[in-house]
């Protein structure tokens, strides 16, 4: 009965060894050179990954806070000269007022230059045209920043924790071959210890996916925002009214 006692006491010893083993701070005691540089891209990748999360959802909120307040002032306000000048004192990051003022520059730059080489090349409809593409595709760039970071470290953390789960059960292994210990708890130890590099690049990559999906959606409905408003400010510069208004006065 006392050697059965023994032998339970010992067995749950070597499983509160064996779990000992299993913990972050043992994972980081017994880290090599490559580990430390997988922990550390990890963490890297981590903080960019929160970084641009942080700064895409401001900058969403923000704009979608002032886009329709934007606009809509920008057609109801009758006046032209008033409603550039209300562009002008929008914030710097605010894109519509941005693009509004582009199609602005453009038409009064051409009406400046009536009778030479450039309104000969250039109808004011196509200057008006170019200004408001690369105007969109300005603002459209911008959106996209930080989404390439989120998409790099969404594909690759799983695999650079995965790097540094295969490099620590190599090494857990070695370790144990040299020891000569062959028990389930010899091996669970560091063989579960490794396994936590997987969950790190896991735990890194699965909120920058899901972060760069949704960004992406709600880029495609600013994006189709854009066109739209382009499309309006090239009726009302190259005609003068929007097309709708040309319509109710037919």
């Amino acid at each position: 009965m006392l050697q059965e006692t023994t032998t339970a006491v010992a067995a749950g010893g070597s499983n509160a060894d064996a779990l000992q083993q299993m913990g972050f701070a043992e994972l980081l005691k017994n880290f090599d050179a490559l580990g430390w540089i997988v922990f550390v891209t990890l963490a890297v990748m981590s903080v960019m990954s929160i970084y641009w999360i942080v700064m895409n959802f401001i900058r969403n909120a923000r704009l979608r806070s002032s886009s329709d307040r934007v606009v809509s002032t920008f057609w109801e306000t009758p006046n032209a000269q008033d409603a550039i000048r209300y562009m002008e004192e929008q914030a710097r990051f605010e894109p519509f007022s941005k693009i509004a003022l582009d199609a602005a520059q453009a038409a009064a730059h051409h009406q400046r230059h009536e009778g030479s080489r450039l309104v000969e090349s250039l109808n004011r409809s196509e200057f008006v045209d170019r200004a408001l593409r690369q105007g969109v595709t300005r603002e459209s760039m911008k959106l996209e920043s930080g989404l390439t970071v989120l998409a790099t470290v969404g594909s690759t953390a799983p695999f650079v924790g995965l790097l540094g789960t295969v490099w620590g059960i190599y090494h857990a292994l070695i370790r144990l071959g040299a020891s000569g210990e062959s028990s389930i708890q010899a091996v669970a130890g560091p063989v579960g210890e490794a396994l936590i590099m997987t969950a790190i690049g896991l735990f890194v990559a699965i909120p920058a996916v899901l972060s760069y999906n949704f960004f992406t959606r709600l880029n495609r409905v600013t994006n189709n925002k854009f066109d739209t408003f382009a499309h309006d400010l090239h009726d009302f510069f190259a005609t003068g009214a929007r097309v709708g208004e040309l319509s109710g006065k037919r």
